[in-house]
């Protein structure tokens, strides 16, 4: 195989990391494109990227050859359906690994615990382990909710810049599932405000009168990610939180390593 630079093409070139340019910034557009809503322009892309019109036309022109893009009437670019199938099959994975952790969760808490992702502007629950109380909370894998109302979404946008968030809920509103929900940007962005301050959130009847959250972010996980725990009031009390919270940060941590591992040809043993 050539390995002059005069014989090597941009799209076959390793990256400085080890890998192939190409891959790198094919992967990278993709990227680009889910953080700006699911589609843009070429010219949003090139701001963005810093890369050449001719260079992104090319890798998007490969994208939707493949089926991962398409091309829309207004010649805009949008994620295209095959992606579908592999986010499919990421979360079924995502689910595999975090469920043994999950379980070690409720065997130190006693309380049903969950995983969640962020899903654009949506929260995703992705794994969950029930309670062995006859009294638990459940919540069915696949399920989708607005992040303003429970734990897990004020975990994962706390980490987000004021401005992002604002516009977060402006896209999808701040309706009350409860008396206790909070409905305001201003009054949300407060509670993130305490969320950082305190290290954990918590949904507190907020989603379900009778019902408390306590939820954690899973630190520098490949893709935004929480896990929680939830219970009746009565029993998720403050007295427990003090208790539940440094469990959830360590199972955190852990799950953390796993999902790190994963990326290099497996989760650990």
């Amino acid at each position: 195989m050539p390995t002059s630079s005069a014989s090597t093409t941009d799209s076959a070139r390793p990256a400085a990391s080890g890998g192939v340019q190409s891959l790198e910034r094919a992967f990278d557009l993709l990227e680009r494109m889910a953080d700006a809503g699911g589609e843009v322009g070429l010219s949003e892309l090139s701001a963005s990227s810093g890369l050449p019109l001719p260079t992104i036309h090319r890798l998007m022109r490969t994208l939707v050859a493949c089926g991962y893009v398409r091309q829309q009437p207004n010649r805009r670019y949008a994620l295209g359906p095959r992606l579908i199938r592999l986010g499919e099959s990421a979360s079924r994975l995502l689910g595999t690994w975090a469920r043994p952790h999950l379980a070690r969760l409720v065997e130190e808490t006693g309380e049903t615990a969950n995983m969640a992702l962020l899903d654009g502007d949506e929260i995703v629950y992705v794994a969950q382990v029930p309670s062995k109380h006859s009294m638990r909370m459940f919540t069915e894998v696949g399920r989708r909710v607005l992040p303003h109302s429970t734990g897990v979404g004020k975990a994962l946008l706390a980490s987000f810049p004021p401005e992002e968030v604002r516009a977060l809920l402006a896209r999808t509103g701040m309706p009350a599932a409860t008396e206790k929900t909070i409905t305001t940007p201003d009054g949300f962005l407060a509670a993130l405000e305490e969320v950082r301050r305190q290290g954990y959130a918590i949904d507190d009847n907020e989603q379900e009168i009778g019902v408390r959250c306590l939820a954690v972010s899973v630190p520098d996980s490949p893709t935004a990610a929480a896990i929680s725990i939830s219970g009746p009031a009565g029993r998720v009390t403050e007295a427990a939180t003090a208790t539940i919270v440094p469990v959830l940060r360590q199972v955190a941590a852990e799950l953390s390593e796993t999902l790190l591992a994963s990326g290099h040809g497996g989760p650990a043993a």
